[in-house]
Order: C-alpha cells, then structure tokens, then sequence
C-alpha cells in the first residue's frame, strides 16, 4: 500500500471534521454526524483506489451512504478495505464535548475483521503491555498484569471505562483494586488509542462497546504497538445471525488483535472537537485551522499534522 495514500486520506478525515465542527454544540447529533457522513462519501471519490467499506454507517438498508459493502474510490490503485466513523462521537460534538473525531483506518483487502454492528467486549494497552492482557480473566487481574509489566503498583494505574449502567459490577471491581477510574460517556477509539500514548495518563480500557470501533481501536494500536482483544456480545438473536453472516462462527471467540486488522495498516483521524491527543477544528474568517494524525503500522511513523484550509480555495463545508 503506497505510504503517499496515508496524506490523500488525511483529507479525507479532514473535511468530514470541518463539516461536523459546524454543528458542534447545538444539539443536533442526526444533523452532525450526516454532514460528516457527506463530506466523508464527497472526498473518498477523490482518492485513487479500489476501496470497500467493511466498518460504516450500517447496511445498505440503514445507511444510504457509507454503508457496509459500499465501493467508494476512484476504481484505480490498489484494492483497499476501509473501516470508518465519520464522527465518532455524535452526541460528544452535538453538545460541545471533548474527543469527538473523524477517524478511518484503512488495510488492504482481506486484512479486517467485517464486525457486524454489534457490541463487543474490549481490553486495550499500550506496547508496554502487549501480551500481558487476557480479556478472559478478570479486571482485576489484569489490573495486576499491568503493574507488574508496567513496574508500578495497581494504584497507579488508569483505567478508562464508559459511562454506563452495564459496567457497575466492572465499575465496583476496579475501585476494589485501588486503581483509578476515568469515565467517559462517549468516544472509545480515542480512550483506546490514550493508552498508547505516553502522556495520556491512561493505562488500560476496559468494558463493553460498539464493535465496529472495536476494529478502528485495534488498527490504531497496531501502528502504535499496543494491544487489543475482543468478544462480541450480541443482544439478541437477529444480531447473532448477522454476525454469522459476516463470517463470524463462534460467536464466543476472542479476537485478537492480529485478527481485527492485521497486514500493513493506516490510520488516520482529525479532531472535531478539543481532546486528549487531538485539537479540535478552529475557524477563521479565511477559513479552518485543523489538527490529524496519521499512522502507518509498516514503519511506526506517527505524524500530527496541522493544516489551514482557506475556503476560497477549496469547498465549503
């Protein structure tokens, strides 16, 4: 996969981000996340490749644009599979939050999981502890996996969890090893990708989330050299049908990182809002002052770029 395509998706992420920025704070999620949606689809025609999106809005039925299984590209250069979040984070940016982001990741073909829009079960670290986790024993051991390759005590740990009545018994466990708790009410792929980063202050993700973010999260540490694992927990049994669908036959197993995104992977994101590792858009009377990250699991390059787009040169999103 040609590194020069990482900056043509930067782009891509870039518009979506402007686009969305717009709306920020006044509430409207639908509103948001569709002008994301639209920048996103309007941009991805420009970039030479033959793309699929495997991670979307949804099927074809739910989502006229971006939807799983949609070819987007211009139909030259390589065959690529795309998982993407216009926005993640809809209601962070419709109420003026932190760590709303546009953010894709992009493989070749084959080389990502096709996660049905499900929940999934999620344990994410940096490369500290990469092969210490084990999603199927508890927080609490893990918690002490952690420190020991870490070389602290529990109680210095971090550990990020969403903000939600499923995760009390999770919640209650953590507290009860005297780590501490940052929780948050939206944005996992930006808590998942905190925990790579140095000065983030976060340790660990734990708990239960969508999956297609799942497979994002599991890119972006790839380039990172963190780790991921994954079960998928379906709420009923339509959605275990779709997973199996999709290919997934046991529905119980643990996806590691390697099989969420595997192969040479990019990732690329732009703040939509202010957050932990990324600026959110700021716009000008010329224009728009953007902040992204692009990362290649191939050579471990992390590059954060900061663009000015003058609107009298290029669309107005």
């Amino acid at each position: 996969m040609n590194r020069n395509l990482a900056l043509e998706f930067v782009r891509v992420t870039e518009m979506a981000a402007i686009a969305s920025a717009r709306l920020m704070g006044r509430g409207d999620e639908k509103a948001a996340d569709q002008a994301a949606v639209d920048a996103m689809r309007a941009m991805l025609d420009s970039v030479d490749c033959q793309a699929t999106v495997v991670i979307g809005e949804g099927e074809r039925d739910e989502a006229p644009m971006l939807y799983i299984g949609e070819k987007v590209g211009t139909g030259r250069g390589p065959a690529l599979e795309i998982a993407l979040d216009p926005l993640e984070g809809t209601t962070i940016c419709a109420h003026g939050g932190y760590n709303a982001i546009s953010v894709m990741a992009i493989a070749e073909a084959g080389c990502m999981l096709h996660a049905p829009d499900t929940y999934m079960m999620k344990i994410a670290v940096g490369p500290e502890c990469k092969g210490v986790i084990d999603i199927r024993v508890s927080a609490k051991e893990n918690l002490k996996r952690i420190a020991d390759a870490k070389k602290c005590r529990i109680q210095d740990l971090t550990a990020v969890v969403l903000d939600r009545p499923r995760h009390t018994d999770l919640i209650a466990e953590i507290r009860s090893t005297g780590a501490r708790i940052q929780l948050i009410g939206d944005g996992d792929v930006s808590a998942a990708i905190a925990t790579a980063t140095p000065d983030s202050g976060v340790d660990v993700l734990f708990g239960i989330g969508g999956a297609p973010e799942g497979v994002i999260s599991a890119a972006a540490l790839q380039c990172l050299g963190g780790d991921f694992q994954g079960i998928l927990q379906p709420r009923n049994a339509e959605e275990i049908a779709r997973a199996k669908k999709m290919g997934v036959d046991d529905i119980n197993r643990v996806f590691k990182i390697d099989d969420l995104a595997r192969g040479n992977v990019m990732f690329v994101a732009t703040g939509v809002t202010n957050g932990n590792f990324l600026d959110g858009v700021i716009f000008k009377p010329w224009g728009a002052m953007t902040h992204s990250l692009v990362m290649r699991s191939e050579s471990g390059t992390v590059r954060h770029i900061r663009a000015e787009h003058h609107f009298d040169k290029k669309p107005r999103y």
